[in-house]
């Protein structure tokens, strides 16, 4: 009776022993082991990144022109031609669906590129060194057939050819820290969104003032011909009159964000593509597309109109 006792005992204590004991981990095939199962991670929306409110595709609508929609989203209209393949005179019709080159995602390769396993590999040309030269090819090791120094019979001739001094190599003198001359690159700055300066345009009495629904600059009267001048730094991206009810107009890019725009000039004395500093003469005023003389001026940050009033200072 008591064996019979003691055996229960000792079932009972494996049973207990087995349903304490945790499940054995699954073993991947790759050796890994698997963990328990975890709600996945949020996947991209596809928004973009930062702060920038601009689509990456825009539908032609009625009216629309590629000068237009640069404008309106802050773009060179070249940019948004080259990512389209679109040439001049850059028609386009109601209903199509242009790429718009946001955060720079379709700018082109200069070098052809291939993918290999997701990974996009660019060839590097190595070019050869200057005066560098090339391994010869390994010859084959001769046999000595007699011993590599033979004694020379002593001899005064002897005696003075091993007393001769051997020619002196000139050393190149070590270059100390105080002689050490650094060649650094020109300084180049991108400006920021905050880095800007604007200065007017043009001198003159702000006869309409912004108004998002109705004008979206300032206008400025003024004289035939007065100077009208970049209010900062930049890049002329457009230079002519194919805009709608601007005349004669003149657009600077700032940055990545800010745009300054210029219209009904009389004359236009810069280029596209010219880069500007800022105070430089781009334009003369006038009154095409207006019925006044006048500069029309605009403020674009990412292609959306703002107060010019709130950049520049008070006269």
């Amino acid at each position: 009776m008591t064996l019979q006792k003691l055996f229960l005992a000792l079932i009972c204590l494996g049973l207990v022993a087995c349903a304490s004991s945790p499940p054995a981990p699954v073993i991947e095939r790759n050796g890994s082991v698997s963990k328990p199962n975890t709600p996945d991670a949020k996947e991209g929306t596809g928004d973009k990144s930062g702060t920038d409110w601009r689509p990456n595709a825009y539908t032609v609508k009625k009216g629309d022109t590629l000068y237009a929609i640069g404008l309106e989203f802050g773009y060179d209209y070249k940019e948004i031609a080259s990512a389209n393949n679109l040439s001049p005179p850059y028609a386009i019709k109601i209903g199509q669906k242009l790429n718009l080159p946001v955060n720079g995602n379709l700018e082109k390769s200069a070098a052809a590129s291939t993918t290999e396993d997701g990974v996009i590999v660019t060839p590097i040309k190595a070019e050869p060194v200057a005066g560098e030269a090339k391994p010869a090819t390994p010859a084959v090791t001769p046999i000595l057939s007699q011993p590599k120094a033979v004694r020379e019979p002593f001899s005064l001739e002897a005696l003075n050819r091993s007393t001769t001094k051997p020619p002196e190599v000139a050393a190149s003198k070590p270059t100390t820290s105080a002689e050490t001359t650094t060649i650094k690159p020109a300084d180049h700055k991108v400006a920021g969104d905050d880095s800007i300066t604007w200065t007017w345009p043009t001198n003159g009495k702000v006869v309409a003032s912004f108004n998002e629904a109705s004008n979206k600059g300032i206008d400025i009267a003024g004289t035939t011909g007065q100077p009208v001048n970049a209010a900062s730094s930049g890049k002329v991206i457009y230079s002519g009159s194919d805009l709608r009810g601007y005349g004669n107009l003149v657009i600077i890019k700032h940055n990545k964000t800010f745009l300054s725009v210029y219209a009904h000039n009389s004359k236009l004395v810069v280029k596209e593509g010219q880069i500007v500093a800022a105070g430089q003469k781009i334009a003369e005023m006038g009154n095409t597309d207006s019925n006044s003389v006048k500069l029309h001026f605009e403020i674009r940050q990412q292609g959306k109109s703002v107060d010019p009033a709130k950049y520049l200072t008070p006269y």
